[in-house]
């Protein structure tokens, strides 16, 4: 069976039945495409790798300056697939098993501090309708720690101004949907966005779109990603700052303010308490940091 099309079922296989997200199953692609032409200059089948061809890939990675958790991610890439093909009886051995992958160390992800928040939400200017739209998007992300998926697949009928609440629906599973509540500017600045800029934008009365680019059409991640670095540029942040920041921000901020872990859990839709435990390690391990730079008698 030809490559290219072993590689197709095995991320059908991830897309429908693990339901593997957009995201990584570009990473997979990526990775097994990459792979691919190392196997084709040397004239290799997949079925027929080995260990040590693993490893000089590896290897050729390393040596092209490729980081640490790159690498870690391409061998895991690979593992996967060999998995899929040993299970699916492709191949009989898995040719991964024998190369060990290097630990990576353990980052924590980036947090912007209560200030940094603060003047980034000011930097919309709302004496206009897209600065009035932009203010709101930027207030309902952190007001809710929503992914950015979940704030572009917001829908008019999810917003209840009069209860201060906005539904999140889990594209995967409706049973999931959460119910989150928005603080007062959040409301106030949302409700504006609705009452007054939104019009502006839309000329279709069927599109039930919550936010909206200039052209009237649903809000993409990407559109949104440009308009948070524009903001965050003018902010003066120098931290390389996601949607996914605000979120990190968000769960952060309320921790270290005495939320409970499990609300927390739930407002951020997380199906174990382990995936929200990292905040608290992540504020355990800045206390640390904080001890030994300022002790004077930790140095």
């Amino acid at each position: 069976m030809p490559d290219n099309r072993l590689i197709s079922e095995f991320l059908s296989y991830l897309k429908n039945i693990k339901k593997t997200s957009q995201n990584t199953l570009s990473a997979y692609e990526r990775d097994l495409e990459s792979f691919c032409e190392f196997l084709s200059l040397k004239g290799i089948s997949v079925c027929d790798v080995t260990a040590q061809d693993v490893s000089k890939y590896k290897s050729i990675l390393v040596n092209n300056g490729k980081s640490v958790a790159t690498v870690s991610r391409s061998m895991s890439s690979l593992r996967s697939f060999y998995k899929y093909l040993v299970v699916s009886g492709v191949t009989e051995l898995n040719p991964t098993v024998e190369v060990k992958n290097d630990k990576t160390e353990k980052k924590f992800f980036e947090i912007l501090t209560e200030d940094e928040i603060d003047k980034l939400l000011a930097q919309p200017d709302t004496t206009d309708f897209k600065g009035v739209r932009d203010k709101a998007m930027l207030e309902m992300l952190y007001a809710t720690g929503m992914k950015v998926s979940e704030l572009m697949s917001l829908n008019l009928s999810d917003v209840n101004l009069k209860m201060g609440c906005v539904k999140c629906r889990n594209s995967k599973d409706s049973s999931k949907n959460r119910i989150i509540l928005l603080y007062p500017s959040a409301v106030k600045v949302v409700g504006e966005y609705m009452s007054n800029s939104r019009s502006y934008f839309v000329s279709d009365p069927n599109e039930n779109s919550l936010f909206v680019n200039t052209s009237g059409d649903r809000m993409t991640r990407q559109g949104f990603w440009k308009l948070l670095k524009s903001y965050a540029n003018k902010a003066g942040i120098s931290k390389s700052i996601t949607p996914h920041t605000l979120r990190h921000s968000f769960a952060t901020h309320l921790l270290e303010n005495g939320a409970d872990i499990n609300d927390i859990k739930s407002i951020l839709g997380h199906a174990d308490i382990s995936s929200t435990n990292v905040y608290s390690e992540f504020i355990k391990q800045n206390l640390k940091k904080s001890y030994v730079q300022f002790n004077h008698r930790s140095k």
